[in-house]
C-alpha cells in the first residue's frame, strides 16, 4: 500500500526562544533528530514488512524529514529486525542510536537464543560514522555497562543515553532503576558539558501518565516510580543540570508533560496495528541556535498507513498551556524561558490546562497531559504478557 501523508494544520507546534543566555555553546547548523520507541516484534523482513507496522513510521518518518539521527528508547527486539527495516526504509547509512529497554533483557522479549539482543547490543557499532566525525560518542557507560549506556555530541546538545537495567554487577541486573552505579556516572557526565540543550534517554518513565488521546495508563508503580528514592534523586539531578527533556517509552502511550520544572516526553509506540490501544507515534526534535521545537506524528487509525502531524496533547484546536523546554547555559546563569505557542500557523500566548497529580508520597505539579480515564492504580492499567 502506497504511504500518503497529511499535515494537519491545527497542530501544535511548542518552541522555545531563548533571552539572556550568557556565552552559550551556540550552533550555526540547526538539525532535527527522530525518537521512536516500542516497536517490539513488528519489524524485519516477512510478515510486519508493510507499511501497517514499524516499516509505514519509517516510511512516514522518510517522508518528513528523517534527520540527522535516530534515536529508540528501548524495547527493540528482536534488534536484528528493527535494524533491518531501518536500514531498508531510510538507508544503510543513516544514524541510529539505540537504549536497553526491559524486553532487551534475556528470556523477556524475542530472541533467537537467551541473550542475543543484549549480545547484539554489547557489539554494536555506536560510533558508526567514524570517532571524530559528528556526531561523537563524549563517554562511554560505567563498569557495568560500558557500552549499553553512552552519551553523545551534536551541534550545540548533548545526548545521554542509559541502560536502566544496568548495575555494578553487570548489565541487566536490575528491573528499571537508576542505582548509584548509573546516577553517579550521569552525575560526572553531566557535569562536563557546556552545550546549550540536553536530551536524557532511558526506557523507563519517572512519572507513568496517560495517552494524550485516550487516557490509558500502564506500568503505574512499575516503572521508575517503583523506586522512589532513586527516582527523585534523578529528577532533581535534571532538574539541577537544567536537562531540556527525559525521553523515554515503556507504556506504549504518548505523553508530555513539565513535571516539578523538567519536562518528561513518553515517545509511545512504533508497532502501527500491533497495539491498537494507543495510536502508533514517532516524534521529531529540532534544534537551532536558540530555540528546540517538537512535533508529534501519529498514526490515522482509518488507515494504519498514514501518519498525521497532531497535537501532542490529543486535541483538535483546544489550546493548552505548553511552558518552553528548559536550556541548559554553561555559565549557570540566571536566565528568563519566555515561551510561544503555534497554533494553525498563527503565533499566540495561549490559556491552557494544569494537571494536578499526586504521585504516591509525593506531591507533583505536573503541566499539560491527559487525564486518565481509569482510577489510578486500577489492575486493568497493568501490562497485558507480553507487551
Amino acid at each position: 500500500m502506497k504511504m500518503r501523508m497529511r499535515i494537519i494544520v491545527l497542530a501544535l507546534l511548542s518552541i522555545l526562544t531563548i533571552f539572556g543566555h550568557s556565552n552559550p555553546v551556540l550552533s550555526d547548523s540547526p538539525f532535527t533528530f527522530v525518537v521512536v520507541a516500542d516497536m517490539r516484534y513488528y519489524s524485519g523482513p516477512g510478515t510486519y514488512n508493510t507499511c501497517e507496522y514499524f516499516k509505514g513510521v519509517c516510511e512516514a518518518i522518510n517522508a518528513t524529514g528523517k534527520g540527522i539521527f535516530m534515536v529508540s528508547p528501548g524495547d527493540i527486539d528482536p534488534t536484528v529486525d528493527v535494524k533491518w527495516t531501518i536500514t531498508d526504509t531510510l538507508a544503510s547509512s543513516y544514524l541510529w542510536y539505540p537504549a536497553v529497554g526491559n524486553h532487551e533483557l534475556p528470556n523477556a522479549g524475542s530472541e533467537s537464543y537467551p541473550g542475543a539482543n543484549m549480545d547484539w547490543l554489547r557489539d554494536y557499532d555506536y560510533d558508526a560514522n567514524g570517532v571524530g566525525i559528528p556526531p561523537d560518542i563524549v563517554n562511554t557507560g560505567p563498569a557495568g555497562c560500558p557500552k549499553t549506556t553512552y552519551s553523545f555530541d551534536y551541534e550545540n546538545a548533548h545526548f545521554v543515553v542509559l541502560n536502566e537495567y544496568c548495575d555494578v554487577g553487570g548489565d541487566t541486573v536490575t528491573d528499571g532503576d537508576i542505582p548509584d552505579h548509573l546516577y553517579n556516572w550521569l552525575v560526572a557526565d553531566l557535569a562536563t558539558t557546556s552545550k546549550a540543550f540536553i536530551f536524557v534517554f532511558g526506557h523507563e518513565p519517572a512519572y507513568p501518565q496517560p495517552d494524550a488521546d485516550n487516557g490509558r495508563i500502564r506500568h503505574l508503580g512499575d516503572s521508575l516510580d517503583k523506586y522512589l528514592t532513586n527516582r527523585d534523586r534523578f529528577w532533581n539531578l535534571l532538574r539541577t543540570e537544567e536537562v531540556t527533556a527525559y525521553i523515554c517509552g515503556h507504556t506504549h502511550n504518548h505523553s508530555a508533560v513539565r513535571i516539578n520544572g523538567v519536562w518528561q516526553i513518553d515517545v509511545g509506540h512504533a508497532r502501527g496495528q500491533g497495539d491498537t490501544g494507543a495510536r502508533s507515534t514517532f516524534l521529531k526534535v529540532s534544534v537551532s541556535n536558540n530555540q528546540v521545537t517538537y512535533e508529534t506524528y501519529r498514526v490515522n487509525t482509518d488507515d494504519y498507513c498514514e501518519y498525521l502531524l497532531t497535537s501532542q496533547w490529543g486535541t483538535d484546536s483546544t489550546a493548552v498551556t505548553l511552558r518552553s523546554f528548559s536550556a541548559r547555559a554553561s555559565s549557570r546563569s540566571s536566565i528568563a524561558w519566555p515561551f510561544t505557542v503555534i497554533l494553525g500557523g498563527l503565533i499566540a500566548l495561549i490559556g491552557g490546562l494544569t494537571l494536578v497529580a499526586r504521585d504516591r508520597a509525593t506531591a507533583l505539579v505536573v503541566e499539560g497531559g491527559a487525564r486518565a480515564t481509569v482510577p489510578v492504580g486500577d489492575d486493568s492499567t497493568r501490562d497485558p504478557p507480553g507487551a
